[in-house]
């Protein structure tokens, strides 16, 4: 990690450090955890893009969303070269080329995107800023918004500015969220769903007219809103409380529509006995309806776990999955969303670990006795990047993209793993 990227690193992280656990990931972003790595199999690693710090944004904090043609969109939160931007980078012969698609302004306008934009049924993005907007003296640097892009219909005057913004809502922090992180989900009627980091909720912002209108479907308690929500075929939610459950150490809960409002059923308290700790990165779902997540800590002293919750008869089974290889210092495993492949097998990222301490690209892959860990990158933090705070993007060739936070020239990078 070169010095610029610690500098720019302490900007965004004194956004989300309030009165919060000294080991979670945004404190912990300035020190250094050496783990150890197993074995890791042959792949071939390359940079689609190396962040400067000018036009281009710097630090992304989260992954990427798959737009047309094979391109890709993603955000960058800034850390002390501006405000944040949206970027579009796509393949042009035999190289790839980032457009600037909006450069956020800070102040109401919002700054330091933490989550992913979800692509609307007309192609147009949604997103959301984890400060700036208003609320200011609640929100250390504001309270966050959630904005929309749209492409201009006029030749832009600046090629930085590419996309037209709407701040669709602020948020003020005085219980209707605040510090939105993670991505958006969408329903069919275009409502918007996702969390906020403090006070704690889960949102739904509906389009009503001209106007948006926010609604507090959940609220779990101070900074225990991480990981955005998914649905399942039946209109559920499902999302995870970094510190909430039944003994202060994370929980899977479940939020069921009725016709008074959204019941909350946990379903599933992290105990601190083998099962890990702080679900930071959100869930993801299969075709059968199984659960799969993460957690930044482990008890045991890994990197983190990956687990599973299945239905059973009308309740949940909870398994982990496995514990990822352990390290010294202070280590933080996976802080984004897991990606699940045809086959079954999981890919993911931890935000330190690997012999460097600063990041690795895992994938587990289910057998007969349990699950096998194979290290796909080993991340040193200079010109490969590191810190890799997002998921994966898998396509249908079975390459991975995803983005560190540190590293290339200081300010992050987008990688591309093919097998």
């Amino acid at each position: 990690m070169s010095p610029a990227c610690c500098e720019v690193s302490a900007n965004f992280a004194f956004h989300a450090v309030k009165s919060i656990k000294p080991a979670i990931f945004l404190t912990a972003i300035l020190l250094f955890a050496v783990a150890a790595t197993g074995s890791a199999r042959a792949q071939t690693y390359s940079l689609l893009h190396t962040f400067t710090g000018g036009g281009d944004g710097a630090c992304p904090i989260t992954g990427l969303t798959a737009g047309p043609g094979g391109s890709f969109y993603g955000t960058t939160s800034g850390c002390g070269t501006g405000s944040g931007s949206v970027f579009k980078l796509k393949q042009m012969g035999a190289g790839w080329i980032l457009n600037t698609l909006y450069r956020f302004q800070g102040g109401s306008d919002g700054s330091d995107p933490a989550g992913r934009v979800a692509i609307g049924a007309d192609g147009t993005l949604y997103g959301t800023t984890f400060a700036g907007g208003s609320g200011y003296g609640v929100c250390h640097g504001g309270c966050g918004t959630i904005y929309h892009l749209v492409p201009q219909v006029r030749a832009p005057l600046t090629a930085l500015s590419l996309w037209n913004e709407t701040v669709l809502y602020r948020f003020s922090g005085s219980g209707d969220g605040g510090g939105p992180k993670d991505d958006l989900t969408l329903d069919q009627a275009g409502n918007l769903y996702g969390t906020g980091y403090y006070p704690g909720v889960v949102y739904e912002l509906m389009p009503n007219g001209g106007n948006w209108t926010e609604a507090v479907l959940y609220s779990p308690g101070n900074y225990n809103a991480w990981g955005g929500v998914i649905f399942d075929s039946a209109g559920n939610l499902y999302g995870v409380s970094a510190f909430g459950g039944d003994f202060g150490l994370g929980a899977v809960y479940q939020l069921s529509p009725s016709p008074t409002g959204w019941i909350e059923q946990t379903l599933y308290s992290f105990t601190g006995q083998g099962d890990g700790e702080t679900p930071e990165g959100g869930l993801i779902m299969d075709s059968l309806g199984n659960i799969y997540g993460t957690t930044a800590y482990s008890d045991s002293g890994h990197n983190g776990t990956v687990f599973e919750i299945s239905p059973a008869n009308g309740s949940w089974t909870f398994t982990t999955l496995y514990d990822l290889p352990a390290g010294s210092g202070v280590p933080t495993g996976p802080v984004d969303k897991l990606t699940l492949d045809p086959n079954g097998n999981l890919y993911g990222t931890t935000y330190y670990g690997g012999s460097a301490g600063v990041g690795t690209v895992f994938e587990l892959t289910p057998s007969s006795g349990g699950w096998t860990y194979t290290l796909l990158h080993d991340f040193t933090g200079l010109a490969d990047g590191g810190f890799p705070a997002s998921n994966l993007l898998l396509d249908a060739s079975g390459n991975l993209y995803g983005t560190g936070y540190g590293g290339g020239s200081g300010y992050g990078v987008v990688f591309e793993i093919t097998p």
